[in-house]
Parts: structure tokens; sequence; C-alpha cells
């Protein structure tokens, strides 16, 4: 291995890299870019849907769904994995998506008050 690197092993699969890690960087990647959101005021602002200052779980999910929908070209619900990141991956379906964001969504509600705020949408999830 001369001058490569590889990617550290995930702790309970060694020797392989985290898939779910990619795929959700990639997700978000997807989503961030075609909404064109360069600050988390303006994620706020823009997930905000009912404009209280702050980001319920629905609204999280929903917002974050959209990067699913748009990579989702034949829109079966799957993304299969020729629709994924690199075209590598386990296929996912919209629902097993959304329940993952409404994981990630509680890890980051930091204060545990059902919603984020700026500060928490800005931390990554624990």
């Amino acid at each position: 291995m001369h001058g490569t690197r590889r990617q550290a092993p995930h702790p309970h699969r060694p020797g392989r890299p985290r898939p779910g890690l990619l795929l959700c960087a990639g997700l978000l990647l997807a989503g961030a870019a075609a909404a064109q959101v360069e600050r988390t005021g303006d994620y706020l602002q823009r997930m905000d849907t009912d404009g209280d200052g702050r980001i319920s779980q629905d609204e999280y999910v929903a917002w974050m769904s959209y990067a699913f929908e748009r990579m989702d070209a034949d829109g079966d619900g799957v993304l299969s994995t020729a629709e994924l990141p690199g075209g590598r991956g386990k296929p996912i379906t919209i629902e097993e998506h959304r329940r993952r964001l409404a994981e990630r969504f509680v890890r980051q509600d930091a204060d545990k008050s059902g919603h984020l705020d700026a500060r928490e949408l800005a931390a990554p999830p624990l």
C-alpha cells in the first residue's frame, strides 16, 4: 500500500467502511447543494415551515427527505444501488431513510425540547 490510505474500519464490522455514514453524508450534501443553503440561519429559515423559529421533527424529516426524493429517479420510494451516491451501497427505502432522520433529530435535540434551535441545528448529531 504505497501512498494509499485506508478508511478506518467500523468498530462493529472490522475492515469495512460505514455505508450508512456515507449515505447520510451523500444525502445531506445533495440536499444542501440542491437547496443552496449556506448558513445555519438559512437552514432554520427554510426548514421552519410554521415560522415559529424552531424546527420540529416533522419539519426536519420533510426537509432532509428532499435529497432522497431528488435522487429517486424512478420515483419508486427506494434508492437503488444505481441511484445512491457513487453507485455503491445497499438500497434504502424512504421509510428507512425517514426513520434514520428521526433518530438523528432526537440525538441533535440536546435539550430534549422536541425542537431544534439554531445552535442544535448547527451541532453535529451525537
